[in-house]
């Protein structure tokens, strides 16, 4: 082969990997996660990195004591993180295959990927606090001052 034909060829494997790259940057861009409590009063939205994007707590969520909230949303959210995840190992398979590249992005995601076998299905949902009726409470309001 002659220089002018490697260079030629050369020039072709390069613009074939820049492509290729801006095909998995449009792709990740568009990637994102999202899960739901169990109990579908915690839904949480986050970007192909793993960030909270979205978060939506409806009435129920006011039934939970702090503690039990704070541990929901962070559970919901790493579930979400999976699942960002798993979208982003199928998008990275869809161009590289079952490469050693994407191994490195397996190796790379803090909070593994939705079906690594690493799932946690056994997790207990919050429990609400018992809390009185409203119009118990204003029947029979608690002493503030005394």
């Amino acid at each position: 082969m002659n220089p002018e034909q490697w260079l030629a060829q050369y020039d072709e494997t390069l613009k074939k990997a820049a492509a290729s790259a801006q095909k998995a940057d449009k792709a990740l861009r568009e990637v994102g996660g999202s899960a739901t409590s169990t109990d579908g009063e915690i839904s949480v939205h986050v970007s192909a990195g793993g960030a909270t994007t979205g978060l939506v707590l409806r009435s129920g969520v006011r039934d939970y004591e702090p503690e039990q909230l704070a541990r929901a949303i962070l559970a919901v959210t790493r579930e979400a993180q999976r699942d960002a995840s798993a979208k982003v190992v199928a998008t990275m398979e869809e161009l590289v295959g079952d490469s050693p590249a994407l191994d490195v992005v397996k190796a790379h995601l803090p909070q593994g990927y939705a079906g690594d076998a690493e799932d946690d299905t056994d997790a207990p949902p919050a429990k609400p606090r018992d809390r009185p009726s409203d119009d118990e409470y204003f029947d029979n309001p608690p002493e503030v001052v005394h």
